[in-house]
């Protein structure tokens, strides 16, 4: 009891690296254990599945109806250059994953064998716009991720302006309830990853964690390259001078403390204090970093689209360029639905799973995997989207006064 006790007492990272290498220690002395061990990674895959499509439904008519109208300029320049950097986001990860492409051991045997991957960008389009009309109730019953975002917007902007603040309260609060669900199945992450590392490694050997080594390298690769030279470019573009003081300032007072909270709801007043220290403007601040909190998300666009591609990889299935370039679109709009909760982005790796026909059994195993490399993942996705937030805030504010100094 002493030892479990202790173990509570861990945060959730120490937790689940304990369960990765529990699970590589029970599958290497026993692999029959290590097959039995796997019901538990079978279970928390199950438990994700199955809350996933309701929390994209409540958490995109939350953030409809709550949205706040009318705001500042200031605040539309923000929003253009979340909306430029979760895009340019999504289409690194695309290049990222062609350059350093992937597989996944384990998950061509778990594929069904009538899957047809989709010929071209044609039909996948086709494809798109009949999941975008499904019905809503059949798209929440069967992961319909695509039709869910579609219907969930819809009746967003319905209510956004015929909403009373008793209905959008009433949204606002199911939204934290749904994420509160999340939360609890999460607290399980440790069990699960010990199910799925040991299952794994009992049928694949210690090849399959390199193979996510690999993974989680090409992801943490294309973060950085984000942060360091892709969001700077963004930034010179804006300012017209120098971008890496604001940007290191970014990093060190607000990603390293997202790094470890692994929360960008979490780290809200970490940025606010620093946007207040680097003199911004309190009505463009108090709104953008907020919001940005839950629509700026280049890390989890990042993620999204690697996963989903590591999928197509695997599974043989060919992308070209205009289907790629529409992965970036719909990986960049899925991101801004992220949950605010660690590992939320691993939850809509099914949305752009399914614009190559790959059935959500095997678009939740990547979202298993995600939770494997997850303790450096979700760190690393954290800390680029909480910092991108003051960084896009204090350019587009920084813009409108040539003089100011950084």
């Amino acid at each position: 009891m002493g030892i479990f006790s202790a173990l509570r007492r861990l945060n959730l990272v120490a937790q689940i690296l304990i369960g990765l290498v529990l699970g590589v220690v029970i599958s290497l002395i026993s692999p029959e254990a290590g097959r039995a061990a796997g019901l538990m990674g079978t279970l928390f895959v199950g438990a994700l599945k199955a809350i996933a499509p309701l929390l994209v439904l409540v958490l995109v008519i939350a953030a409809l109806v709550n949205q706040r109208q009318g705001e500042q300029n200031n605040t539309r320049d923000v929003l253009a250059l979340y909306a430029l950097g979760t895009f340019a986001a999504a289409l690194s990860a695309v290049v990222f994953s062609f350059l350093f492409p992937t597989t996944i051991p384990g998950l061509t045997a778990a594929a069904a064998s009538d899957i047809k991957p989709p010929s071209g960008v044609l039909e996948v389009l086709q494809n798109l716009l009949l999941n975008f009309v499904a019905n809503p109730l059949r798209a929440l019953l069967e992961g319909n991720y695509i039709g869910v975002l579609f219907w969930a917007a819809l009746l967003g902007l319905a209510l956004r302006n015929s909403a009373s603040d008793t209905t959008k309260r009433f949204f606002a609060d199911a939204a934290d309830a749904v994420s509160s669900l999340v939360r609890w199945i999460i607290a399980f992450a440790p069990l699960g990853i010990l199910g799925l590392v040991a299952s794994t490694v009992a049928e694949t050997g210690l090849s399959a964690l390199a193979t996510y080594g690999r993974l989680m390298l090409v992801l943490v690769g294309c973060m950085l390259f984000i942060a360091l030279v892709l969001n700077p470019l963004i930034v010179w573009w804006k300012l017209r001078r120098n971008p890496y003081p604001l940007v290191f300032t970014c990093l060190a007072q607000s990603g390293l403390t997202a790094f470890f909270t692994r929360s960008s709801a979490a780290n809200i007043p970490v940025n606010l204090a620093l946007c207040e220290r680097l003199g911004l403007e309190e009505d463009t601040y108090s709104v953008s970093i907020p919001l940005g909190a839950t629509i700026n998300m280049a890390g989890a666009a990042t993620t999204i689209n690697v996963m989903a591609l590591a999928a197509a990889h695997t599974l043989g299935i060919q992308v070209d360029l205009p289907t790629a370039l529409l992965l970036a679109v719909v990986g960049a709009v899925s991101a801004a639905g992220a949950s605010g909760v660690a590992g939320g982005s691993l939850l809509l790796i099914p949305v752009a799973c399914s614009l190559f026909g790959i059935p959500a059994e095997i678009a939740m195993k990547m979202v298993g995997v995600g939770f494997i490399i997850g303790v450096v993942q979700d760190s690393c996705e954290t800390a680029l989207n909480s910092s991108t937030d003051v960084l896009f805030t204090a350019a587009a504010d920084l813009s409108r006064r040539p003089a100011a100094s950084i």
